[in-house]
Order: C-alpha cells, then structure tokens, then sequence
C-alpha cells in the first residue's frame, strides 16, 4: 500500500465533496456563494461516480422548489428543467379489477410543485456549480478514505484503473489520485459505502434507531398522446 500511495497524484482542495447528486451539488454551490459573498477564494471539488453527473440518478419526482428558491432564486432565468407544474393530484384504490376514487390527502397534494427528471436537475446544478468554479469529476469513485495519523479525515482517493482480473496492473494502468481537503463532505446517499465505514469508525449510529427502508421500483410507461394529461398525478394504493 505505502508504494501505491507514492505513484498517486495528490490534488488539494479547501473541500472535497464525495457524490453528484442533489444534496452534493447544492453544498457545492452554496459553499461557492458564501465565499464570493466573504470575497474568498475556496476551492471545491465533487467526485461522482457515474459516468455523468445525474447517470445514477433514477428517480423521476414531484419536486418541491422551496430549497431551489432558497439556493438559485433566479433558477427560472437560469434555465432550470423544471416546466411542467403538477396540476391536479388524484387519489386512487385499486381493486382487481377497477379504481376508486377517493379524496387526496393533504400530505400528498402537490399543489405549487413540478414534475421533473431529477436526473436532469442534477445536470442543470452541475452547470451552475461549474459556472461558480467548482471542479466536478465524472466517472471517479471515491474508493478509499484517507486518514491522517490522529485518524482525522482528510480527504478520500478514487480507484486504480487498469487492473486485470487476475489483480495485477495492466498496461493501462492508472493510479487512483488522492483529494485532499481542510473538510470531506459524504454526499454519497443513504447507503454510501464510504459513509458505511464511517458509520463504524465512528460510531455514529450508537444509540441510534436503525434506519427503516422499502423497495421502491420504478417502470417507466410510454403513453398514448390522447391520453397524456400533462400536470397530472396519480397516487394509488393496493
């Protein structure tokens, strides 16, 4: 290990944000504000797994603008991808053989909001973060966080390319490169593999209720142009 951490190339930041998702951008780009506001220069870096910013993100969504409101309030200016507000909410039981309409719960009515990609919206905050001066890096995963000798965190390095099945390094072989930062944010999802090892190191769920989780699939339909309503969202249950 020691003689793979000499051929790595290290790169210094004043934070290393692991994961292109929203909640990774968005400190991204707030950081980026905060410093112009304080006219200080900080230097951001996000490392996102995905072949493209948004290539992992699956969900399509109704989303809520209020926090985008509070980060970009002239996101309509900017050209958000968000052009579709939800219309009309409908409830629905499914029986066997028909659906019941029943009335929408509060909780589900999403009267003010939009029906996105929330993959496209990760690219659009990608956009904007690089237009502030964050350095976004595609198709590298943060494989391994990196510890200081009083076992601080200081950074994570991305993966070696290049290496055979058998192990050992090919000819194309590419050492992993090492990000440092004054701070690490972990940005990588609920079930984060770094953010896993942290959890452990640190104990950072002792005493804490486990976290609950369901399967959510997701099926993508194509629709008859007659019967498409734009706006409109179907909650159903049984």
């Amino acid at each position: 290990m020691g003689e793979e951490r000499v051929q790595r190339e290290r790169m210094e930041y004043d934070t290393v944000i692991v994961g292109g998702g929203p909640s990774g951008l968005a400190a991204a780009i707030r950081l980026k504000q905060l410093a112009a506001a304080a006219d200080r220069e900080l230097g951001v870096c996000d490392v996102e797994k995905g072949s493209e910013v948004g290539a992992h993100i699956l969900s399509g969504a109704v989303f809520e603008p209020r926090a985008l409101n509070e980060l970009i309030p002239d996101w309509r200016e900017q050209g958000a991808p968000l052009v579709t507000p939800a219309a009309e909410d409908r409830f629905l039981l499914l029986t066997a053989t028909r659906a019941l309409r029943l009335p929408t719960p509060p909780q589900m009515a999403n009267h003010g909001n939009y029906i996105i990609s929330l993959g496209n919206l990760c690219r659009w905050l990608a956009q904007q973060a690089e237009g502030l001066g964050v350095e976004i890096y595609p198709g590298f995963a943060a494989a391994e966080i990196l510890y200081d000798a009083s076992g601080r965190v200081i950074g994570v390095a991305t993966g070696d390319m290049g290496i055979g099945r058998d192990g050992e390094p090919t000819d194309r072989y590419q050492p992993g490169v090492e990000l440092i930062g004054q701070q690490t944010l972990f940005a990588e999802g609920c079930r984060g593999s770094l953010t896993k090892t942290l959890e452990q190191r640190f104990r950072l769920r002792d005493g804490i209720d486990p976290q609950t989780y369901a399967i959510g699939i997701k099926e993508l339909w194509e629709i008859a142009p007659d019967r498409h309503q734009p706006g409109l969202v179907i909650h159903t249950i049984g």
